[in-house]
């Protein structure tokens, strides 16, 4: 599959792009997609993957299957995670299924914590979706009232992570 379908302009790790691409999988019922831009390559693959992580920038989680022994170290959720929060604000959905990481590893700081100040650009979690960690920016401005979802806990496409203040 070529990479340049949106014109060939952009990253080929946007979001938005892996979402898409991620939709043509299920929609085509394809296992894997595997796409090369210039030097950059990224490898979309369904179901469990056999082999290590290897090469992935962020270094520190292990797979999802060996990501559940082991404590949450950071957990500002508060109360367990709502069905659906109240509508006191903004929310910050999920764009895409996969597992909720509140940091970069493992022994970093949360991105953002409750009563965080976020702008649009601002990068609050990482959702790791078939050995690609994700970079999800707000999209949205407020502060953060609420973690609505547990670190290294799986996600669904459109589900809210964060309660927003508008």
């Amino acid at each position: 599959m070529a990479s340049g379908a949106n014109g060939g302009s952009g990253d080929v790790f946007d979001v938005r792009r892996v979402r898409k691409l991620v939709e043509l999988m299920d929609e085509h019922d394809l296992a894997e997609i595997v796409l090369q831009q210039g030097e950059q390559k990224m490898k979309l693959r369904r179901g469990p993957d056999p082999t290590a992580v290897t090469g992935v920038p962020m270094q520190g989680y292990a797979p999802v299957a060996a990501a559940a022994p082991g404590p949450a170290a950071a957990a500002p959720a508060g109360p367990a995670p709502a069905a659906e929060p109240a509508a006191s604000g903004p929310v910050i959905k999920s764009p895409m299924v996969g597992t909720f990481y509140s940091s970069s590893n493992p022994e970093s700081p949360p991105f953002v914590k409750v009563g965080d100040q976020v702008g649009p650009e601002s990068i609050v979690c990482i959702v790791e979706a078939m050995k690609v960690f994700n970079e999800i920016p707000a999209e949205c401005s407020g502060k953060i009232t609420a973690v609505l979802v547990e670190d290294g806990a799986s996600v669904e496409f459109g589900q809210p992570i964060f309660q927003l203040e508008g």
